[in-house]
C-alpha cells in the first residue's frame, strides 16, 4: 500500500510539474523579430521606415532657433553642410544617423514653404532625396518627437533649415 502511495504522489507531481511546464511555455511571448535598421528608426524612424509616396514639408517654430522646416509627423529637418547643390555626401553610415527625406513623388507643402525652393535628387542606391533651396534635407536619429531640434549644429556640421532654404546659426 505504502508503494500504491508513493506511485500516486510520483504521479501527481509528475503530472503538476508538465502542468507548470506547459503553462510556462503558453505565458512566455515569442520573441520579437529583429526589427529591421532604418537608414533611423528611430523616431523619426517610423515617419520614415518606408518611403511615402509623397513627403511633407511644413513649418514650425521652435522657441529657440524661430520658424523651421519640419517633414512627416512635425520632425525636424537638417542640411549637411558637405552637401552640394542637389548632390547628398552622406554615406551609408552617415544616413544610418541622418536619415534622409526620401520621396516617390512630389513633396506635399505645408503653409510658409516656398514651392520654388522644393526639390528632389538622387542618392546613390537611386532613392530620391527631398532638396530645399538645393540642399538635401535629413532627419536627426537623436530626435524623438515631433519639435525636438537636437542635430542642432552637429559636428558644425548640420543646421535646422529656415524656410527661405537658409541654415538656421550657420556662423
Amino acid at each position: 500500500m505504502r508503494n500504491t502511495i508513493n506511485f500516486k504522489k510520483l504521479v501527481l507531481g509528475l503530472s503538476m510539474l508538465a502542468v507548470f511546464a506547459l503553462a510556462a511555455c503558453q505565458a512566455a511571448p515569442a520573441p520579437a523579430a529583429p526589427a529591421e535598421v532604418m537608414e533611423p528608426t528611430a523616431a523619426p524612424a517610423e515617419a520614415m521606415a518606408e518611403v511615402p509616396a509623397e513627403a511633407e514639408i511644413s513649418v514650425a517654430t521652435d522657441s529657440a532657433l524661430g520658424k523651421v522646416l519640419v517633414g512627416n509627423n512635425g520632425m525636424t529637418l537638417y542640411m549637411f553642410t558637405k552637401d552640394e547643390a542637389n548632390k547628398s555626401n552622406c554615406d551609408s553610415d552617415c544616413l544610418a544617423k541622418w536619415p534622409p527625406l526620401l520621396t516617390q513623388g512630389k513633396p506635399m507643402l505645408g503653409d510658409g514653404v516656398d514651392a520654388a525652393l522644393v526639390g528632389s535628387a538622387a542618392l546613390s542606391d537611386g532613392t530620391m532625396i527631398v532638396t530645399y533651396n538645393g540642399m538635401p534635407l535629413y532627419y536627426w536619429v537623436n530626435d524623438k518627437a515631433a519639435g525636438d531640434a537636437t542635430g542642432q549644429k552637429v559636428g558644425d556640421v548640420w543646421f535646422v533649415v529656415a524656410p527661405d532654404g537658409n541654415p538656421v546659426g550657420l556662423p
